[in-house]
């Protein structure tokens, strides 16, 4: 299964490092990364592979979310069903 995680804020040295760090303390596994900076802003988007996930989802958006309050960010994780079901045409 899979997990999208989007990440918006301002700008500051280490967003990636610390959501990657966390993706590999719970072992998910980014599959593709989206990147860039507009003006002072960042974005991202991450395709993670949450098959090897060693803590319950719901802790794992948690634990997304309490990096997004302690940096000044913005970070929605949302499994893929979740995701798609909100995309649907």
């Amino acid at each position: 299964m899979k997990a999208v995680i989007s990440v918006i804020g301002k700008d500051t040295v280490g967003i990636i490092a610390k959501v990657s760090a966390e993706c590999a303390r719970c072992g998910v596994n980014i599959l593709d990364i989206s990147q860039t900076v507009l003006q002072d802003y960042f974005t991202m988007i991450m395709i993670t592979d949450i098959d090897g996930i060693t803590v319950p989802f719901p802790d794992f958006v948690d634990a997304m979310t309490r990096i997004g309050s302690a940096n000044n960010l913005k970070i929605l994780t949302m499994h893929e069903d979740i995701f798609n079901t909100m995309h649907k045409i």
